[in-house]
This record gives C-alpha cells, sequence and structure tokens, in this order.
C-alpha cells in the first residue's frame, strides 16, 4: 500500500505562489524593511497629507522668484499710493483716500495676501521669500545638528570607557546652556561683517551654527543608545572576527542601521528649528530687515493688529502650517519604521 501523496498541498502552494508572482506583490517575507515601510506609510492618510505639504513648501520655497513674476511682486517694493496715510491699512479705492480701510487688507487678483501695512508691500512675495529663510535655516541647522551627534553618538556608545564618559558629559553641558538666551546674546554681539560673510548671509549661517551646534546632544543621545544595542549584534561581531576595524564597523555596519531613526528624528527637529529661527527673528536678533521672514512679519505685525489683522494671521498660519506638516510627516515616519507596527 503506498504512502498518501501530498500532491494535493504542493498544487495549493504552487498555484499560490503563482497568484503572488502574477499580483506583482511580494510575499512578506519577501518585503525589505522599505517596502514595509512605504506600505504602512502610504495607508497612514494624515502623514502622507503632511508630505505632500512639506513638498510643496520646498518648492514654493525654490520657485520664488518665478512665484513672484507670476503672481505677485517683488518683495521689497513699496505701494504706499495704496495705503491710508493715517492709519497705515489699505484703502478700499486708492483713487479715493476718503473711502475707508479694506477689511481684507488690500487682498486682490494683484495683491493675493494683501498689502503689508504703511509700506504696502505684496504680502504673497514676502511670505514666498520667507518660506526660503525659515526652511534654510533649518536644513541647514538639522544637517549640522545629525552630522556632529551621530559621529559623537556613534563614537561614544561604539568604544565605551573613557571616550563615552567625555562625550557623554560634554552632552549634559551643552544640554544645559539656555539656547535661546545664548542665541540673543550671540547674534547680537556679532558685526555685520564677519569670516568672509557680509549682512544676512552671516545671519543665516551664525543661525545655522547656533541652532544645530547647541542641538546635536539630542540625536547625539538617541544614536548612542541604538549604538549600545547594534555593537552586541551577530554581524558586528562577524565583522570583528573577519578582521574589520573599527572605522569600517562604525561606518559600514552600525551607522546604516541607524539611517531609520536618525532620518525620522531629522524630520522631528527641522519643525523646532523653524520656530527657533522665527523666535529669533521675532526678537529682532535673526533676519536683518528688509529681508521677509516670518519672525520678523510677525514682530512687525503687532503694533497694527486691530487695523490689519491679516497682517498677524499670514504669517501666523504659514508657520502653523509648516510646523505641522512636519510634525505630522515625521509622525507617520516613526510609525512606519516601527517593527511592532501591524502590516
Amino acid at each position: 500500500m503506498s504512502a498518501p501523496s501530498d500532491a494535493p498541498e504542493k498544487q495549493v502552494e504552487e498555484s499560490g505562489a503563482a497568484a503572488g508572482a502574477a499580483s506583482g506583490a511580494p510575499a512578506a517575507a519577501e518585503r525589505s524593511l522599505r517596502q514595509i515601510a512605504w506600505q504602512r506609510f502610504r495607508r497612514d492618510k494624515v502623514a502622507m497629507g503632511g508630505a505632500v505639504v512639506v513638498v510643496l513648501l520646498i518648492a514654493m520655497a525654490l520657485l520664488a522668484p518665478l512665484l513672484t513674476r507670476l503672481f505677485g511682486f517683488p518683495p521689497n517694493e513699496f505701494h504706499q499710493s495704496l495705503m491710508d496715510p493715517l492709519t497705515g491699512g489699505a484703502l478700499n479705492d486708492p483713487a479715493d483716500p476718503a473711502s475707508g480701510i479694506d477689511p481684507w487688507g488690500g487682498m486682490s487678483s494683484e495683491h493675493l495676501l494683501g498689502l503689508e501695512p504703511v509700506t504696502g508691500r505684496d504680502m504673497f512675495s514676502r511670505i514666498v521669500y520667507g518660506a526660503q529663510i525659515s526652511l534654510l535655516v533649518a536644513f541647514g541647522a538639522t544637517v549640522l545638528c545629525v552630522v556632529i551627534g551621530t559621529v559623537l553618538g556613534i563614537v561614544a556608545g561604539y568604544f565605551g570607557g573613557i571616550t563615552d564618559t567625555i562625550i557623554s558629559r560634554a552632552m549634559d553641558i551643552f544640554l544645559a546652556f539656555p539656547l535661546l538666551l545664548f542665541a540673543i546674546a550671540l547674534a547680537g554681539v556679532v558685526p555685520d561683517g564677519a569670516f568672509g560673510l557680509q549682512g544676512n548671509a552671516l545671519r543665516v549661517g551664525l543661525l545655522i551654527f547656533i541652532i544645530g551646534f547647541f542641538n546635536w546632544p539630542y540625536i547625539g543621545r538617541i544614536v548612542r543608545g541604538q549604538t549600545l544595542t547594534l555593537k552586541e549584534r551577530e554581524f558586528v561581531e562577524a565583522a570583528r572576527s573577519l578582521g574589520a576595524g573599527s572605522g569600517h564597523i562604525l561606518f559600514r555596519e552600525l551607522l546604516p542601521n541607524l539611517i531609520t531613526p536618525i532620518l525620522v528624528y531629522s524630520t522631528l527637529l527641522i519643525p523646532t528649528n523653524i520656530i527657533f529661527e522665527a523666535s529669533l527673528s521675532f526678537l529682532g536678533v535673526g533676519i536683518n530687515p528688509p529681508t521677509p521672514s516670518w519672525g520678523g512679519m510677525l514682530s512687525n505685525s503687532l503694533d497694527f493688529y486691530t487695523t490689519s489683522p491679516h497682517y498677524v494671521i499670514i504669517p501666523g498660519l504659514a508657520i502653523f502650517i509648516t510646523v505641522l506638516a512636519f510634525n505630522l510627516f515625521g509622525d507617520g515616519l516613526r510609525d512606519a519604521f516601527d517593527p511592532r507596527s501591524s502590516d
């Protein structure tokens, strides 16, 4: 008597594999971490919305000159003939000074977001160019912070001992700095020309240095903690047994496995840097006028919030939407790369 045949089970397995291949969907075991994360992220509609807004903001900043030519005016071009000389608000009818103040701040087909009080500068152009400053400082400071924090964090976690002690105590010292007060003091004493830079080029470089250099311990601690776990894994031991040096293990074995937490934390760090730059410009130690910045526009709007409320609302909304979009995008990335999340 012959043994029972398992041909039906094999046929089912083969047909299932063929169906999976025909549909183009890889099996769960065959999917890479990137594919799994992308599928999770794509299902998160809120995070996808945040990502779309982030892409649009970056495109707006890059295309600022083109957008102002198509939909606005140069950001520092005055239109005082459209403003009421007594209150500084936009006139309902520029040809009739007695027509009263426009409650919409001079919004029209020519001035999409209205006019700045007193000067009559185009708000749309100033918001678009302000995005350049905010994103440039935020991205530059984030890159500097990530580079310093990653290098020192991975070195501290891997070597341990006295190296870890020195770097960890340095983190504690930097975290004890009252950063806002220090930034105000440093930005206030630096002259208009230094280090081969002048004016706002120097200001942007100074803001990137202050924000990035003094914020690196936050990501440094995350990288250090992850490195302490990873250095005990089998792939590191295998690399050591094959004679790999410390540099190879640090940057060829450990660093690729740290990309995910670094990427996620970076997206959450960018909105913090945007708020910090806006705060410094609001306090008058950031970007020098007349270069537009969202924080500077908010600072100038305080005298006109009763007659021209749009001057407060528009730059405030620009900061709010930008920070919210990056936070939603970062939260979505964190959930997508979380190994405990369900598929």
